[in-house]
């Protein structure tokens, strides 16, 4: 005889295996939909990845693109500009699952020129150490030596020199175009909702904001789409964080130490004290289009990923508009001055100017270059440059993925 207690026991034991059961079926159903939506957001990555070739293979202009009818993923991307850098908003989408990314794009770089010094004045010289690789338009095929001190003069060329015109190639239309008016909505900065009660980010699949900053911009951080203007001067203090933003005012300054990826555009001139670094792609630019000097002044030890522009002037105006680089720094890109450059930090790209020269502590020099290297050949061939010029390339590649 079955005692009675026994059967209870028994019912427990049959109540738990089926939950045990149940519960093993619902984490098996739990893992195929989990595993479904894994696979489905991977297509849509894929897919992203996919547009996004697709508007580089198609120089980023307008195009359609058809669904893919064996995942039933649609997608669609749209170009605009944001400084001097095209940006690609790409999205893949199904139903209500969507993927988005946004990337600053460009063509890649053919530029074999080291220097190309305007035919405007004297031969180009050079005293000390200097290595140029890359190709040279000068005003004399000839590098002539100056004798300044005691070292040793040795030039290392690579490249061919070539005879310069007395004008400089025309810069990118695009630049001027900054200094006429970006469009952006304007808000104030209390107006803007911070996230985490410290970061100001605006996502760039959103209109570019405006903000009127005080003179004085420290301990603040802005990351993504945002234009920061002032109407006299923005100095920029070393603990204030900037990412991929906007810098618009007749004079900025950024202070010594201070670290940020910025496109940086002034009319009267921008200053870096020592020890600036300035992440890839940043652009120091001024545009000169008065009678009244102008100048970019980096100071010792600074890092610079980008580009380096001055211009707006007439031939009759370069001894307005100067260039001064000091030493022990690094330009990793192109410079172009339509003016006067001193060079004392090595190039690792291209420079552009009407004119050298070069102070010392008992003289001043023309056209002279003095221990610097500019080499092109360490501009690796992937590197996308700031578009100096409007070029007809149509190799396109991404900058930096900034969602």
């Amino acid at each position: 005889m079955v005692k009675a207690h026994s059967l209870l026991y028994a019912i427990y034991i049959c109540l738990i295996v089926s939950i045990i059961c149940g519960a093993l079926l619902y984490f098996s159903n739990l893992y195929s939909q989990l595993n479904l939506y894994y696979n489905l957001q991977e297509e849509l990555y894929i897919q992203n990845q996919s547009v996004l070739n697709f508007a580089l293979g198609n120089r980023t202009q307008p195009a359609e693109i058809e669904k893919d009818e064996k995942s039933g993923i649609e997608g669609a991307y749209e170009t605009k500009q944001y400084g001097l850098l095209s940006l690609v908003l790409a999205k893949s989408y199904i139903s209500n699952d969507t993927v988005v990314s946004a990337h600053f794009v460009g063509a890649r770089n053919r530029d074999k020129n080291a220097i190309y010094l305007t035919n405007l004045s004297k031969s180009l010289f050079y005293s000390g150490k200097v290595k140029l690789i890359g190709d040279n338009q000068l005003p004399s095929t000839f590098i002539e030596t100056s004798y300044i001190n005691n070292d040793l003069n040795k030039l290392t060329a690579e490249g061919k020199n070539t005879v310069s015109e007395p004008q400089l190639p025309e810069i990118n239309p695009d630049f001027k175009k900054i200094f006429q008016g970006i469009k952006a909505e304007r808000v104030k900065l209390s107006a803007i909702e911070k996230i985490k009660d410290s970061l100001y980010y605006n996502s760039f699949f959103n209109t570019t904001k405006e903000v009127l900053v005080n003179s004085n911009l420290g301990n603040i951080i802005f990351k993504g789409n945002f234009v920061l203007r002032s109407e006299d001067s923005i100095r920029v203090k070393k603990n204030t964080v900037l990412e991929d933003v906007i810098l618009i005012a007749p004079k900025i300054t950024f202070e010594e130490g201070f670290k940020g990826t910025v496109q940086a555009f002034a009319s009267k001139g921008i200053e870096l004290e020592e020890k600036v670094i300035l992440n890839y792609p940043s652009v120091v630019c001024v545009y000169n289009e008065s009678a009244e000097e102008s100048k970019i002044k980096i100071k010792k030890g600074c890092l610079i990923n980008g580009a380096v522009v001055l211009f707006g002037n007439t031939d009759d105006l370069i001894e307005k508009n100067k260039i001064e680089i000091d030493e022990e720094g690094l330009l990793f890109g192109d410079l172009y001055c339509s003016g006067k450059l001193m060079l004392k930090s090595n190039v690792f790209g291209s420079v552009y100017t009407n004119r050298f020269f070069l102070k010392t502590v008992s003289s001043s020099y023309e056209n002279l270059i003095s221990n610097i290297e500019i080499n092109t050949e360490k501009r690796p061939a992937y590197y996308i440059s700031v578009p100096l010029f409007n070029t007809k390339t149509t190799n396109y590649g991404v900058i930096k993925k900034v969602l």
